[in-house]
């Protein structure tokens, strides 16, 4: 593999800044080449190094916000994907949620309350395994399930997937507006990969327990999600508020591309080491001295 392939800035190439054209068809699931495992992890070190850097200037300068959303198909990597990206990271300025099945609470509030009470503050890097375009996607293919919740049947209505899109590109513009970057991760998976991680996950006595019947039932619906998908992403992808199409066959590139994808919006926000105040600084010296002298 040429490590002109992985150069800086590389990730570019998956971003979607606007959804007018977007066809899912015209991103891959895999490699177009042979990629070798010791220079992507090498890679990925490095940039992970940089990450850490940078989220401890966002840390300090104390305004600016990073909310990473992860959507995939059922072993998608996304778990894996969040883990690589946040080893070497300082804890304290993560905040990583994973969302379920909205709970009774969840349910007596909008579709959006509970991700809107997770969003990270200021100086933090904030990571959705799985988020409120759950609501876009499975309640679109099961809308058995949205029949069945409690919002009002006269508001459930023939426009209400569009309506829900604009809340949502809406949410995101309004959290840019305050301080808060987005970038969303599709870890584009071929149901080809899915059925051998399935297999190799039932083999596996570690990892079978994460392995669900009903993981089997969603695979027929595998159009109808990949189109729910599209939709999506067309509705919601923006200059301020990107999706990266990743390629999540081979979990060592699509470890490589997310971590660029975050080190390189880290590195385009204008933050910085806050500065010590003039007087502070003038008598910084005499500070050190006092201490040496004790």
């Amino acid at each position: 593999m040429h490590k002109s392939l992985i150069k800086d800035g590389f990730s570019a190439q998956f971003r979607v800044t606007d959804g007018k054209n977007f066809r899912l068809k015209n991103f891959k699931t895999a490699p177009s080449t042979h990629l070798d495992k010791k220079t992507l992890k090498n890679k990925k070190k490095s940039l992970i190094k940089r990450i850490a850097k940078l989220q401890d200037i966002l840390y300090a300068d104390d305004q600016w916000a990073l909310l990473t959303v992860f959507q995939a198909m059922d072993a998608g990597g996304k778990d894996s994907a969040i883990k690589h990206l946040l080893t070497g990271i300082n804890p304290q300025g993560c905040e990583v949620h994973s969302f379920k099945r909205p709970t009774t609470l969840e349910m007596d509030h909008d579709f959006m309350w509970r991700s809107n009470m997770r969003t990270p503050s200021r100086g933090k890097i904030g990571v959705f395994n799985r988020s409120y375009y759950e609501e876009v996607l499975v309640l679109k293919v099961h809308e058995q399930v949205l029949n069945g919740s409690k919002l009002p049947k006269e508001l459930i209505t023939k426009d209400i997937w569009e309506e829900r899109l604009e809340y949502i590109r809406a949410f995101e513009r309004y959290l840019h507006q305050n301080g808060t970057n987005i970038i969303k991760f599709f870890l584009y998976l071929s149901p080809e990969e899915q059925k051998k991680r399935f297999i190799s996950r039932m083999c596996n006595p570690e990892k079978n327990w994460k392995f669900d019947p009903n993981d089997l039932y969603e695979r027929s619906f595998w159009s109808d999600y990949m189109e729910a998908y599209e939709q999506a992403i067309r509705a919601t992808a923006t200059k301020d508020s990107p999706w990266y199409i990743i390629p999540a066959d081979y979990k060592p590139y699509s470890r490589v591309i997310i971590a660029d994808a975050v080190c390189q919006n880290l590195e385009g926000l204008n933050i910085a080491y806050p500065t010590l105040s003039e007087e502070v600084q003038t008598n910084l010296q005499s500070y050190i001295q006092q201490l040496r002298n004790e």
